[in-house]
């Protein structure tokens, strides 16, 4: 039985939220070791971006940046459930929120491809 709190949609919105973070947490020690190549072996790093120009790469790329900005967006609506007073428009905000991160991935995506 589904708890009725976990249809709203704000709870989805958590739940992007927490989820994109988990992502992002996955995503960054393999950012910095990639970073570190450039110092270590500069051989190995180059060989790394030749495999970045892969089509599916640059999906993944695009998913990352999504979950970045939905992270960041829904963050900010998190914050601002915190500190400013309770509002009826807080579903349109998720939705603007997954709308800027979208968005910002989006235009992400066209501009590597």
């Amino acid at each position: 039985m589904i708890r009725p709190h976990r249809t709203h949609p704000l709870w989805f919105a958590f739940l992007l939220h927490r989820l994109s973070g988990l992502g992002l947490a996955l995503f960054l020690p393999i950012h910095f070791y990639m970073l570190s190549l450039a110092i270590s072996a500069p051989a190995r790093l180059d060989g790394f971006l030749r495999f970045t120009d892969l089509t599916i790469v640059k999906l993944a790329e695009y998913g990352l940046v999504f979950l970045l900005a939905a992270h960041l967006f829904g963050g900010l609506r998190l914050m601002a459930l915190e500190f400013l007073p309770w509002s009826p428009h807080q579903k349109t905000m998720a939705a603007l929120a997954v709308a800027f991160a979208f968005l910002v991935s989006t235009l992400f995506f066209l501009k590597a491809i």
